[in-house]
């Protein structure tokens, strides 16, 4: 027992974080990749061991010993034994089926000898014959498992099961919702070769200098390009480069790349940035969006594009574009955005080398067991601090503004639905005052005004004079207004959700979030991220929530994923001005 230490873990797999104890930060970070941060209200953090946080950590080579000598290094009292058996059982799991690689068959079709066709298998195998016996029960299993008739023609290794080439995202899809996580080692195709080199000096005049970090996250992924490597998950912080490892990765690889983004402005900086850091020529790489669809050797599309359809029950057409080449590698931007659809088309796809970049792997819906069985486990973290301190990301302050509700929709509020008090609230008029009391307070900095609801951001737009960006606001246009604030024409620009993601604005110092979708959680990681760019100031990002109101709840769990970083909210409350004596007074 150690009454100086942070952490108090507990028998239902919590773990209690004393943020004020002297190695608070210290184990944070140690926590980071094994453990689920819930809550972190200003005391007492609460994390939670959970299965699929320990099997990420296997992927990435961090064992159930480790986890358990995190927490007895950092634990106040004595780890429960029973949690230390649980660790051990559950990460123990991981490993135990593989995938392997199988026979290949030709198989008569219309049973004429004449025409046959080559049908691919793999095996699922596993070293216990308890597990074996425990598979071979499973009725959603059943569905896939090849049937004995073409069973009996093929020598099988000793505790597996025959199943289709096409099925290997679905088996593990299947297993993982039974707690049994696969470990995939059925070698990965190679696709089409493409000479592509990252360049030692941009077409920009200036030095490419690829940081340590980048390097590791990229050969993570790649590893020895035997089997079990080529697929997975890349976390990182926004601002830290994401794009950077994809193209190492390209470059590790030399083959045709397809990559996936979340709108068409991201498509243009992936395609500016290929042209400036590669080797690569516009003749060989191609936008794939609603308004071009071409397809070259590196081409780059948006998830819009892919799931759209002219029936709401009809086929997807344009999911045809990850069969047009033999791609090497599939680059999944903002994987953590990857919509249920594509999710079928990535099981199908699993012979190929795929990466989902991203800097947080919450997922609202809780689908990131989809992430972790098909696209691939995690397979690089770093944590943001840490970044932050070695002046990769810039320094960064969260300040939580609560306003009061305007008087005159009191009753509104009062009598409204669920839904319709998290709208009344979030565009609660008082909050345009305020917007424009930070600017003013701030003029030297470049400020994104930020928020769900349109209305609202028209409004904000019009009274500050500003340029808006929307969903609806033409790519010519849009991309002109991006250009005009990174060259400093514009001090303040008001963008909706469509500016979440992989938008590169470096020079944006303070962003003033207005509303947000409810309580995302990775919506506030990439808000913030809009600001994380390395610079000489402390960037300043300002939430704005009105006090007494549904929204002081979601704003709280919208803050979990930034609070698990190490990320503190100074709050204030605004009334005519900042409380007294605090350094936000207006």
């Amino acid at each position: 027992m150690n009454l100086e230490n942070p952490l108090i873990v507990q028998g239902d797999r919590s773990l209690l974080l004393d943020v004020h104890a002297p190695l608070a930060d210290e184990c944070r970070n140690a926590l980071i990749p094994f453990a689920e941060l819930e809550k972190s209200p200003e005391h007492l953090h609460t994390y939670r061991l959970t299965p699929l946080s320990l099997w990420n950590a296997a992927s990435a080579g961090f064992s159930a010993e480790d986890a358990e000598n995190v927490l007895k290094k950092y634990s106040r009292y004595d780890v429960p034994q029973a949690v230390l058996g649980w660790i051990n059982e559950v990460a123990d799991r991981f490993g135990k089926i593989r995938l392997i690689e199988g026979p290949s068959e030709l198989i008569s079709l219309n049973g004429s000898d004449d025409k046959k066709i080559e049908e691919k298998y793999l095996y699922l195998v596993t070293d216990s014959d308890v597990i074996y016996k425990e598979l071979s029960v499973n009725p959603s299993l059943k569905k896939i498992l090849i049937s004995k008739s073409i069973e009996s023609s093929l020598e099988k290794p000793l505790n597996s099961f025959l199943l289709k080439l096409t099925d290997r995202g679905t088996i593990k899809q299947l297993l993982l919702e039974s707690m049994w996580p696969v470990k995939d080692e059925v070698p990965l195709s190679e696709g089409e070769p493409l000479e592509i080199e990252l360049k030692q000096i941009c077409s920009s005049n200036k030095p490419l200098v690829i940081r340590d970090y980048q390097k590791e996250a990229a050969k993570a992924l790649v590893g020895d390009k035997g089997k079990g490597t080529g697929f997975g998950t890349i976390v990182l912080p926004c601002g830290a480069g994401k794009t950077i490892v994809g193209m190492q990765i390209m470059d590790l690889l030399k083959t045709s790349t397809l990559i996936i983004t979340t709108n068409i402005s991201a498509v243009h900086q992936w395609i500016d940035e290929l042209l400036d850091k590669t080797n690569l020529t516009k003749e060989q790489i191609a936008e794939y969006s609603g308004e071009n669809k071409e397809i070259k050797p590196v081409t780059v599309a948006t998830y819009q594009v892919l799931t759209w359809r002219p029936d709401k029950n009809g086929p997807y057409p344009h999911f045809s574009l990850f069969h047009e080449r033999a791609w090497g590698l599939i680059i999944y931007d903002e994987v953590h955005m990857l919509p249920a659809p594509v999710f079928r088309v990535v099981a199908e796809l699993q012979a190929v080398r795929r990466v989902g970049l991203t800097a947080t792997l919450v997922r609202e819906d809780g689908q990131e067991g989809h992430v972790f069985s098909l696209v691939g486990p995690k397979r690089y973290d770093v944590p943001w601090k840490e970044l932050e301190r070695d002046r990769w990301i810039a320094t960064a302050e969260c300040i939580e503004v609560r306003i009061d509700l305007d008087p005159a929709v009191e009753i509104k509020y009062a009598v409204a639905s669920a839904r319709e008090k998290h709208r009344i609230a979030s565009e609660n008029i008082k909050k345009i005052e305020v917007v424009k009391k930070i600017i003013n307070k701030f003029t030297e900095d470049k400020i994104l005004v930020i928020g769900q609801y349109i209305d609202q951001l028209n409004e904000i737009a019009q009274t500050l004079n500003a340029p808006i960006i929307t969903g609806k606001t033409a790519t010519e246009q849009r991309d002109k207004i991006y250009g005009d604030f990174r060259n400093g024409k514009i001090k303040v620009l008001v963008v909706s959700k469509v500016a979440n993601f992989a938008i590169d604005l470096p020079d944006a110092s303070l962003a003033i979030e207005v509303s947000g979708t409810f309580g995302s959680r990775q919506e506030e990681a990439q808000r913030l991220g809009r600001i994380l760019r390395p610079k000489d100031r402390t960037s300043r990002f300002f939430t704005l929530i009105t006090r007494n109101t549904v929204e002081e709840e979601f704003g709280s769990n919208r803050q979990k994923f930034l609070a698990e970083q190490g990320y503190s909210y100074k709050l204030v409350r605004y009334d005519n001005n900042f409380l007294k004596g605090e350094e936000y007074d207006l």
